[in-house]
């Protein structure tokens, strides 16, 4: 026979069908107004910075080491100090300023083209292992049912268009015509 703490235990289950999920306010973009403020790229050196510091303090203590006792601070130190210089060099090199927002990007490919565009979407890449930023422009004509789509890759940096594929739009959207 169950006990009282059985009893309580089972008042607290939340049954399946009481359970909803939902996204925290600040994550929930259907209720946002107003322009979107992408992050830059340049936040990578914050890390970087923290590994140089971390590192320094790992071949400071291997070459201050008082005894030669190698069981609490040996040549791995060193060699970890030595990685984690590494791995800030790359993410320093990587952190470019994003200077082409999505709007300007959204400028270049629409050039890039050349029919005019009715819905787009943007999204930001990275490409080639120096991780340089790359906004991926998805295009579609504007009309009602658009007759070509293109997809453009735009430079993070100076605007430049990396690549473009345009075809006649594959897609049939004549289920959704008013």
């Amino acid at each position: 026979m169950p006990g009282r703490a059985d009893r309580h235990y089972r008042r607290d289950i939340v049954e399946p069908e009481d359970y909803r999920d939902e996204l925290p306010a600040e994550l929930n973009a259907a209720e946002f107004v107003g322009p979107y403020l992408f992050p830059n790229n340049n936040r990578r050196r914050i890390p970087a910075v923290l590994y140089v510091v971390i590192a320094a303090i790992c071949i400071a203590v291997w070459a201050l080491r008082r005894d030669h006792d190698p069981v609490l601070v040996n040549g791995g130190v060193l060699i970890a100090g030595i990685a984690l210089l590494a791995w800030a060099l790359y993410h320093w090199q990587g952190g470019w300023n994003l200077l082409v927002d999505e709007n300007d990007a959204l400028v270049a490919a629409t050039r890039a083209v050349g029919f005019p565009v009715g819905h787009a979407s943007a999204q930001l890449g990275w490409r080639g292992i120096r991780s340089r930023p790359t906004w991926r422009i998805l295009l579609y004509s504007n009309e009602a049912q658009p007759s070509k789509r293109g997809l453009v890759l735009v430079d993070g940096i100076d605007a430049a268009v990396v690549g473009q594929f345009v075809e006649k739009n594959p897609e049939d959207f004549s289920e959704y015509d008013g």
